[in-house]
């Protein structure tokens, strides 16, 4: 082999060595703390709605669906995320609440993942859709 072969091949193996290995592991998204409910399924919330979502230290989920305060749990690992609401007060509203409500209480359970994007937290299905779009109180 020639002078230039052993070149280009200590070239080739110094370059590999210099390569960095990426790290996989993502750090969990900070929840905490209370989010006001911007979007749902791709749809503005009504002007003034109440709607939000509270995440506690303890993995404790509540929050106001636009008519009614409901409570559940919460889990998060790495970009991973579940919520679980459990039970809500029965109030009665304006049929465009009530209607805002039930969509928030459908997408909830389908989350299960978040992305935190120009200071709002998407929160996604798991085929990627954004269910909920939050902004931090």
């Amino acid at each position: 082999m020639s002078i230039k072969t052993y070149a280009i091949i200590a070239a080739m193996l110094g370059l590999t060595a210099c390569q960095s290995t990426v790290e996989t592991q993502q750090q969990d998204i900070d929840l905490q703390g209370s989010w006001h409910i911007e979007v749902i399924n791709e749809k503005p919330v009504i002007d003034y709605s109440p709607a939000q979502l509270t995440f506690e230290q303890d993995g404790k989920l509540t929050g106001n669906n636009s008519c009614n305060n409901f409570f559940g749990q919460y889990s998060v690992d790495g970009a991973q995320i579940t919520l679980n609401p459990a039970g809500s007060t029965m109030k009665a509203c304006v049929d465009a609440l009530m209607d805002q409500e039930q969509r928030v209480m459908m997408a909830m359970p389908e989350i299960t993942s978040g992305e935190l994007k120009k200071g709002k937290l998407l929160l996604k299905d798991a085929e990627g859709k954004t269910q909920l779009v939050l902004t931090k109180h």
